[in-house]
């Protein structure tokens, strides 16, 4: 099965509720610790997206040139 992807601002959103979730103590350690795991691979998908999106645009913008 494909890993379905997420949109950029859902991600953002989902990573939002993760800190709130953190700043208010809602959740205990070992809701703490899976959360966490979901963040870190939410911010890798995130970064990687901007990189992507970042070479496209300058690939564009070389090519007006």
């Amino acid at each position: 099965m494909a890993k379905q992807e997420i949109k950029y601002e859902e991600a953002v959103a989902q990573l939002e509720a993760i800190v709130r979730r953190m700043e208010t103590g809602e959740l205990d350690l070992d809701s703490l610790a899976e959360e966490l795991k979901k963040a870190q691979k939410l911010i890798k998908m995130c970064k990687d997206k901007l990189t992507k999106t970042d070479e496209e645009i300058k690939k564009m913008l070389e090519k007006e040139e």
